[in-house]
């Protein structure tokens, strides 16, 4: 409950401009997407999407069925509120993603600084089996996390930081990568944090 405490009191005071995370349009996120040629009827989620840009950016690029959770009622509010008559086209849920029961599986898995929140040796691996559960065969995931160059809390809670490698072996077991990169993303207070950005398919399972 503390973690859903947290995140409420953030989503309900705090203007996008006083969010280290925001991004008036989700440039990385969307690129990466394009790139893995993912099927504008596919199954996308995005995991901690909060009211982040994403899911505009992805109705307006065609893309049918989005799906957005987040810990947090109100950063689902904010979006919903924001996209309006478009929210409809959105399923919206609210849960801790390590206590999530998806109805459905997912082809494309992304989570933009959400893993990097995951920090204890069992929640990591339950993380990862929740993914591993979730994604459908040979489905694809896009990571991003804070880099071994990035800082060391975020809103006040500490973080797990990843290079291109760490994050690689981190998801190795059902996930073979696609591509990492280093991102420097310009928070609104004009500091610049590193992220590292990684996609990856999820591996056949062996006959």
């Amino acid at each position: 409950m503390q973690q859903k405490q947290h995140w409420e009191k953030v989503f309900e005071t705090k203007a996008d401009s006083e969010k280290s995370w925001f991004q008036p349009y989700p440039e990385t996120s969307v690129k990466f997407i394009k790139e893995l040629n993912i099927p504008k009827d596919a199954a996308i989620i995005d995991v901690g999407g909060g009211d982040s840009y994403l899911a505009d950016a992805l109705l307006q690029e065609g893309y049918l069925d989005i799906t957005v959770l987040d810990i947090s009622a109100k950063a689902l509010q904010n979006a919903q509120k924001r996209l309006g008559k478009n929210a409809a086209k959105v399923k919206w849920i609210e849960s801790d993603v390590l206590h999530f029961h998806p109805s459905q599986k997912y082809d494309c898995w992304h989570d933009r600084a959400v893993f990097h929140f995951v920090t204890g040796n069992k929640e990591i691996n339950a993380y990862k089996k929740q993914i591993a559960d979730s994604v459908t065969e040979e489905g694809k995931l896009i990571v991003g996390t804070f880099s071994e160059k990035g800082p060391e809390k975020c809103s006040g809670l500490p973080v797990h930081r990843y290079s291109k490698q760490q994050l690689t072996y981190a998801l190795s077991t059902n996930f073979r990568k696609i591509k990492c990169i280093e991102e420097i993303h310009q928070t609104p207070f004009k500091t610049t944090q590193s992220f590292t950005f990684c996609s990856f398919q999820k591996k056949k399972k062996a006959v």
